[in-house]
């Protein structure tokens, strides 16, 4: 496997796995305050800002 592919999977795997951990702490969240979801609109609407300026700052790596 070349360096393109390794770097591919590597990231896949930390995507998955960062994920899952943002899963448990949602479902935990929502079993501790009782509710059915725990995410509203906003906190969607939050926390896709926060990754699309995390694959922002990852793209701009190397860039001085």
């Amino acid at each position: 496997m070349d360096n393109k592919g390794k770097t591919l999977l590597f990231g896949a795997l930390l995507g998955a796995v960062t994920g899952l951990i943002a899963a448990m702490l949602i479902t935990r969240r929502a079993e501790r305050d009782e509710k059915s979801t725990a995410i509203t609109a906003g906190d969607g609407v939050k926390i896709g800002a926060l990754v699309f300026g995390l694959l922002r700052a990852i793209a701009s790596i190397g860039d001085d």
